[in-house]
This record gives structure tokens, C-alpha cells and sequence, in this order.
């Protein structure tokens, strides 16, 4: 039988397995911070929450437990004062280990139940996780709620919805039979069943610290891994609230919560511990090169996902639509006041100019537009929202 929260979920599932088929806009969660979708007190709840977690221990029953570790300073100079269990690696390797059979024993369907189960309840806390985002990021508000909540919640279902969608290809069960001429056929009962490949590190960033953990940690997740999630020293709310709302569900479900753990260090000493550990067999990194090249060289017993830091450029060689092209162009890099890792940073003109459906323009022209639209998308600020 299904597991109950596979069929609770499965409406959202086969519409985010129809989006990613046709590549069409589509998702469960909105975008917009409104009172009519997540309540009249969302805002204030949200607020409140993250108040009353300030200046206190963050409460995380993690295995290991050292000490405590506050570290987080928030650019707007907010004291957080939040303290949060320091752990021994091994300890969260050895408790990531032993809690992987039962979690691989549910099968596929119960796996998925239960992750689209705690991105629901992540959704239902947008408003605080998005303020932890805004407190420890510097993003402004609609930034962190729509990045650090809805946007990041889509990128979590998907990982999702594609493991689901690879997983369903592999049959519970199936008779193998050969035919043998005059003789009896020789007929085999197989029986599948889908493992993980050992414990997950995922290591977040400063900037954007749950839309570049929850692909990872769901991805390991629902494919049956244990999973370790090593917030950025100064952005660890987000990613806190957020494993103790999976913990939470896991244990609801009879799954030991601790598949699941937080390691908080501002030791790179302990997180290159982790990353070099024999039991981690993937590790999701966003963050600078440095750290990411040390990684590909020195855990070669991991298969390594990394987004490492680059500039994005644009190269203007013509257009048949001057003024769109502009319009665009000043969109994205004001787009949430610039601070997106896509946001354009290096727009490359020909030194000679680019022709255009408004005719030629000449490199200090296309240089003056560009300005121009700018000021003319700041002065309307319900254009930029």
C-alpha cells in the first residue's frame, strides 16, 4: 500500500512532474508575502518567531554535542545571539549511518510522502524563515521571502519530483523468465530496492542559505541518504529552522530524526573532517573557488556537486529591439537591488557599436541608454516589485 503521505501529496508530485515534462511555469507555492494565502498574522507570526529566538540556545537535539557555537553578526546589526550545538563529526556520521536502513526500508513512495510533507510545513513558515534570511543575509524583505522561502521551496520540490521520476523507473519486483526449448523455462523472481549511497554533506553559503541547501538535502534525502547539512557560519538561522522542521516530520513518521543533522562550526578544520570522511559519498557546495577546488582535489570518495563563484556577462553585438533590450538589461541588475548571484555584473559592447532596429548606436550611446533606463525603472519602484 501507498504510504499515506505519498497519497496526502501525490496532486502536488504529478504536477510538478508535468512541469518539469513540458518545462512550463507551475508551483504550489506563492511568491507573493500576501495575507490571503499564508494568513492575516504571518507576517507579525513570522517576526515574533525569530524574535523569541534570539539571545537563546536553539533547541536541536543532535547527537555529539561539544558545546555551543554563536557566531552569526547580521549586516543590518541585529544581536542575534543565538546559540547553537557544536558536535563531533563522527558522532553525526555514526547516527547519519545507523538511521539509513529504516529510512531506506519505507521505499521510494514513503520517502517522497515525507519530504513533500516537510516542504509543505517549511512553506507554512515562509514569513520566519524569511526573516532569519533578511537578519543574516542583508537581504531586503521581499528578497529573503521570496528567495529564502517560495523560490527555494520550487527548487527543493523539483529535486524531488526528478528523483521520483528516475526512482519510479525501477520495478518493486518482476519475473525474469528464459525460455529453454524442450526443457523448463528457468524463471527467477527478482526483487529491487532502492539504497542510498551513504551520508550527504551539504554545505551552504552566506548569500542564499536555503535556495542552495534544500536541492541538495532533499535530493539526498528522498534518494535514501542520511544527510548533514553545514550551514555558512553567519547564516545558520535559515538552515536550522529549516532541519528542525524535517526533523520534526521524520520523527512524526517513525523515522530516526537524526538522517538528518546540523553541524554548526566556524572551524573549516571540522567541515574538511567531513568532507574527507569515507561515509560521505556526495557533497553539495555553493560558495568561492578556493574551497571548492580543495574540495574536487582531496574527497575523491564523494561525488562532488559544486556552484562556485563566477561573473555573469552579457555581450551586446546587435539587436532588433533596442529599447526591450534596455529595458531588460536595467531590470536585471537592479532585480533585487543588484544582490543576485545571476545579477549582470560585466556588459561588453563592441568598441565600435551594435546596430539595432533604431539604427546604429554608438558604444557612449548604447552606454547613455542603458543609464537612462535604469533611472527610469528606480523612479518607478511598483515597476521593480
Amino acid at each position: 500500500m501507498s504510504h499515506p503521505l505519498f497519497e496526502k501529496h501525490r496532486a502536488t508530485l504529478d504536477a510538478a512532474l508535468e512541469a518539469i515534462r513540458n518545462r512550463g511555469y507551475w508551483s504550489p507555492y506563492s511568491e507573493m508575502p500576501s495575507p490571503k494565502v499564508y494568513g492575516e498574522t504571518a507576517m507579525a507570526d513570522g517576526q515574533a518567531a525569530v524574535e523569541a529566538l534570539r539571545g537563546r540556545e536553539f533547541v536541536l537535539d543532535m547527537p555529539g554535542r561539544v558545546g555551543s557555537v554563536a557566531c552569526e553578526r547580521s549586516p543590518y546589526g541585529v544581536d542575534l545571539g543565538v546559540g547553537y550545538p557544536e558536535c563531533d563529526p563522527q558522532a553525526l556520521i555514526d547516527a547519519g549511518l545507523a538511521a539509513m536502513p529504516a529510512w531506506q526500508k519505507i521505499g521510494p513512495e514513503g520517502r517522497v510522502g515525507i519530504c513533500l510533507e516537510a516542504l509543505q510545513r517549511i512553506n507554512q513558515r515562509s514569513f520566519e524563515i524569511a526573516q532569519a534570511v533578511m537578519l543574516t543575509t542583508g537581504q531586503g524583505w521581499m528578497m529573503a521571502f521570496q528567495a529564502g522561502g517560495p523560490h527555494a521551496q520550487d527548487r527543493g520540490l523539483e529535486a524531488v519530483a526528478y528523483a521520483w521520476r528516475e526512482m519510479s523507473f525501477v520495478p518493486a519486483e518482476t519475473t525474469w523468465e528464459k525460455p529453454q526449448g524442450k526443457n523448463p523455462p528457468l524463471v527467477l523472481r527478482k526483487h529491487y530496492e532502492i539504497v542510498g549511497n551513504g551520508v550527504a554533506l551539504v554545505i551552504g553559503c552566506g548569500t542564499f542559505p536555503t535556495w542552495n541547501t534544500y536541492p541538495g538535502l532533499f535530493a539526498a534525502l528522498v534518494t535514501g541518504n542520511a544527510v548533514i547539512v553545514k550551514p555558512h557560519e553567519n547564516a545558520i538561522l535559515p538552515a536550522a529552522i529549516s532541519v528542525a522542521i524535517v526533523r520534526a516530520v521524520l520523527a512524526e513518521n517513525g523515522i530516526d530524526a537524526n538522517l538528518l543533522t546540523l553541524a554548526v562550526t566556524e572551524k573549516r578544520s571540522v567541515t574538511q573532517t567531513l568532507a574527507t570522511h569515507p561515509a560521505v559519498k556526495s557533497i553539495d557546495f555553493t560558495g568561492g573557488n578556493a574551497f571548492g577546488i580543495w574540495l574536487s582535489e582531496n574527497c575523491r570518495q564523494a561525488q562532488i556537486y559544486a556552484e562556485l563563484a563566477g561573473v555573469n556577462n552579457v555581450i551586446i553585438e546587435s539587436t532588433d529591439a533596442y529599447k526591450a533590450m534596455l529595458r531588460n538589461l536595467a531590470f536585471t541588475l537592479s532585480l533585487y537591488s543588484g544582490q543576485m548571484c545571476t545579477t549582470t555584473q560585466a556588459i561588453i559592447v563592441p568598441a565600435d557599436g551594435i546596430d539595432s532596429d533604431e539604427g546604429h548606436k554608438s558604444y557612449d550611446q548604447v552606454a547613455v541608454d542603458l543609464g537612462a533606463a535604469v533611472s527610469a525603472l528606480l523612479a518607478k519602484p511598483e515597476v521593480a516589485t
